[in-house]
């Protein structure tokens, strides 16, 4: 909970925030800026290979591939809502943000990445589908279907983000504009706030916790009935090629869940801003950058794609 203003502290309309990031001095930042980088290229080019892969490749034209590529399109938007600014503030001596800039920044990267959790429980259902109702498959997970689904994921992420944007955005501010963190985010405003901050602190931990909870109910059903009917299947091979789809799925599942909650829905995330910072780099660039290797070293289907663009490419 934040403490009133007092007479040490004016509030005052800010007109704009400075990003305090990560401590330490040239040396360290500059080691931070070639990390960032380093990892930044890497998740932009494996995302974007996915999309490409995906929307050349006639025979990943499915359900599954068509989540595939919007949860590529969604790590590499909401890493790039935040680390081009973070990178440009570790190199400059001033770390400036304007409040409209901050507000816009929260909105889209709180937009992302809650679309995506939902998304993610989308992806479960539709292996769900696919394996438990193979029958029904083609009809329940038809084209209309998926975009209807994709687009709610979209309208739950932005009435999340706009819920959390209003609540937090509204409050008074103190004379200090110092954010202690590298982007913009609620628990670190919620610092700087000179009003009680328990009915925010409630909104983002329920919102963040039915979220969370919510998708991961539907995750864990969908793989219970899995899992049931997987091991029905005589053949070894057939159960593997399913457990390996599902695992990748699983470990995404995993990351994304496990560190959200961390960061959001457990009581002291607001309290403890350097390991906030940390779990945010590993949620916010770690996640995205690793999810395209999850799903295609460990996927046969991109993997045959991505060498017949590579064949088709070196035959031209």
């Amino acid at each position: 909970m934040s403490p009133y203003g007092n007479g040490n502290l004016s509030v005052m309309p800010l007109q704009e925030f400075v990003l305090d990031g990560f401590g330490g001095g040239p040396q360290t930042q500059a080691l931070l800026f070639a990390l960032f980088l380093l990892l930044y290229l890497v998740d932009v080019l494996g995302n974007l290979t996915m999309i490409v892969v995906i929307t050349l490749d006639a025979r990943l034209h499915s359900p599954m591939y068509f989540f595939l590529k919007n949860l590529s399109f969604l790590d590499l938007c909401y890493s790039s809502v935040i680390y081009p600014k973070a990178l440009f503030d570790l190199m400059s001596s001033t770390k400036v943000i304007t409040f409209a800039g901050c507000v816009t920044q929260f909105f889209f990267f709180s937009t992302m990445i809650t679309t995506e959790g939902f998304l993610l429980a989308v992806m479960a259902y539709d292996r769900f589908m696919a394996i438990c109702n193979p029958l029904l498959y083609p009809i329940s997970m038809r084209p209309s279907a998926c975009a209807l689904l994709m687009l709610g994921c979209y309208c739950g992420g932005s009435f999340n983000s706009i819920l959390q944007a209003s609540f937090t955005f509204s409050l008074p501010f103190c004379s200090s504009n110092h954010i202690d963190h590298f982007h913009c985010d609620v628990p670190p405003l919620l610092k700087l706030a000179c009003a009680d901050t328990t009915t925010n602190e409630l909104v983002m931990f329920g919102l963040c916790g039915l979220v969370i909870v919510g998708t991961i109910l539907v995750v864990l059903v969908s793989y219970g009935y899995i899992t049931v009917t997987i091991l029905r299947i005589r053949s070894g091979g057939g159960r593997h090629k399913l457990f390996s789809t599902c695992g990748s799925h699983m470990t995404a599942v995993s990351l994304l869940y496990g560190t959200a909650f961390i960061m959001y829905a457990q009581p002291g995330a607001v309290q403890s801003m350097e390991q906030g910072k940390v779990v945010s780099v590993f949620y916010t660039l770690v996640i995205p950058m690793l999810n395209p290797l999850i799903y295609s070293l460990r996927n046969k289907d991109v993997k045959d794609a991505l060498w017949r663009l590579s064949q088709k490419h070196t035959a031209t």
